[in-house]
This record gives structure tokens, sequence and C-alpha cells, in this order.
């Protein structure tokens, strides 16, 4: 039996060979063997209950955070749409968000709300799910600040509600099953005047307009933080700045981003982010580890080897 005719009915929209390059930042990469967009949360547990548990499944947000190889993605990559993007007020410090919004649609909801705390989430590209699952954060601020608790429909279809101390946070990471789906988080920050987070909002978006190439196809921070080092610092140092491989780049603006600069292929993108950590252990002795999700198969490997993380992106 083809996986095909295995594949559970749906409510929402079921496609076959779906490009992934069009759905991501680097705009490069193969299909996804089935991309599924959930009607609702019904609907997505549902599928996944009646789903041949051998069948592998991801998240894919706003695809801001990841390499998708040029082989494509096996099995099913679960996209959440505008039925899960809703964020509302529940009360003066506390915000209901669908696993599908954006960091901006949240960041300026607590802002009508008069909600501080959260105005970190205007500078990452990327959902509510994706922010859960990696401990997404920046100048200075980390969700696990801010998470009270998210619910998830796991690999199995179950749901549940899971707390910010069951998921084990640590630096871009958390032990959210693989396969699990957020579809919501709730978020507590603290009272604050409009004005004073419109402000520090603008003060995170020009922050990020002088040091990041925001208008390239790229995929963000591409690597970790090492204890005590910065990692655009050690690939600076170690040579790479302006580095190419074909049409893949590191950003001569900001090191810790490579940029495809027209045709890169996937293969090349993550060809030079091995070469810069070639590099870099070379010159200072330290192993960067990647931040960017690589998932999928490598088209130059016949035997579909994979490496990284096959979780969503942020």
């Amino acid at each position: 039996m083809t996986l095909a005719l295995a594949l559970p009915p749906v409510r929402g929209k079921l496609t076959a060979q779906a490009p992934l390059a069009p759905l991501v930042w680097f705009k490069a990469g193969g299909t996804a063997e089935w991309l599924f967009e959930p009607k609702d949360v019904d609907d997505l547990s549902a599928f996944l209950a009646d789903l041949d548990p051998a069948v592998p499944v991801m998240g894919l947000g706003l695809g801001s955070n990841m390499i998708v190889r040029d082989g494509g993605v096996p099995g099913v990559v679960v996209r959440l749409g505008k039925a899960f993007a809703k964020v509302e007020a529940l009360d003066a410090t506390t915000l209901s968000c669908g696993g599908g919004a954006s960091g901006i649609l949240v960041s300026s909801t607590a802002r009508d709300a008069g909600i501080g705390g959260l105005e970190f989430l205007r500078s990452i590209p990327g959902t509510v799910g994706g922010f859960v699952r990696m401990n997404g954060g920046a100048y200075g601020r980390e969700v696990k600040d801010i998470l009270v608790d998210c619910d998830v429909v796991l690999r199995s279809g179950a749901r549940e509600t899971l707390s910010l101390d069951a998921l084990g946070y640590r630096y871009r990471h958390s032990t959210l099953p693989e396969g699990a789906i957020v579809v919501s988080a709730t978020f507590r920050g603290h009272v604050a005047d409009p004005v004073a987070i419109q402000a520090e909002m603008d003060r995170i978006a020009a922050a990020r307009e002088e040091s990041q190439p925001l208008r390239s196809k790229t995929g963000g921070s591409t690597f970790k933080n090492p204890q005590d080092h910065k990692a655009w610092a050690l690939v600076d140092e170690a040579g790479c700045r302006g580095l190419t491989i074909g049409d893949a780049q590191v950003s001569e603006k900001h090191c810790n981003f490579l940029l495809n600069l027209g045709s890169a292929t996937s293969a090349q993108i993550e060809a030079l982010g091995e070469e810069v950590r070639r590099r870099v252990k070379e010159k200072s002795g330290v192993t960067l580890e990647w931040e960017i999700q690589r998932i999928g198969i490598n088209s130059l490997s016949p035997s579909g080897e994979r490496a990284g993380e096959r979780g969503p992106s942020s």
C-alpha cells in the first residue's frame, strides 16, 4: 500500500510533493512528501491519531531558521494556518497565543493590551510553535521567561497541556517530544504603558535593521553562541566574513548569518556552514553548534542520511 492510500481523511488541505522552498527564508530546498494544513485542532488530532506511526511528522512555522535539504522531507510536514494564529488577552498580564501566530502579532497584541515583557518577540521571525520548541530568544529574554504553559498535539494524536517545567528548557532547546505540534501557548508579562512598550519595540527593530541582513534570503542566526563567546566574532576571527560556496555566502554585515545570493542550493548553504565550523575550530579550538535546523534528505547522499532536528522553525 502506498503512503497516499494510507493517509487518513482530512478537513484541511493535504498536498503531495509540495515545494518547500517558497515557504522557507532561504528559498532553497526540496519538497515535502506531504504538506498538511489542518482546518483546526480536531482535524490535526484525528489525522495524527489515524496516521501510520511509522510515518515521520514535523511542524513548519515561517521557515526562518531552517535548511530544507535538496532531497526533500519524507513523511508529513504540518503547517498551521490562520485558524491557529489568533492572539487574545486573558487578563491584565496574560496572553493566549495560537501556535501559528507570528512574533510581531504577539508583541503588538501585548502592546495594545498594556502587557510588557514580550517586546523581544518582535525581533524573532517565527511563530509561537517554533518559539516554544526552541526556547526562542533575543535581546536578553527567552521564551522560558514568559511561558506559563502550552497545548500540544502529540504524534499519537493525543492532546496535552505542558507546563514550563515539563519542557526542560536550555539555550535554544526543549524536551518537547519529536512529532509533537504546539497548537497554542500562554505567555505572561507585566502591566506596562503601551507607549513605553512601543518605544522598546522600535528600539529592537532599529537594532535589527542596523546589524542584520533582513532583506536577504537568509536563515537567521546560524550557530549557537558558545559559552563565553559570540558566534559571529569567532566566525569573523576565522576569516570567514564574505566567504562563498556557489551562491551561498557568509554575510558581510553579520557573520552569523548565511545568505542565498540568488540560486544557492541547500547543499551549498549547508556545506558553507560546515566549512565555517571547520575554520573556526582550526582557528580558536571552539566547535560551533548549528542553531539552524537542517531537515530532510541530502540529495548528494543516496542513503538518505539525515542530520539535525526534525522540529518546527522559529
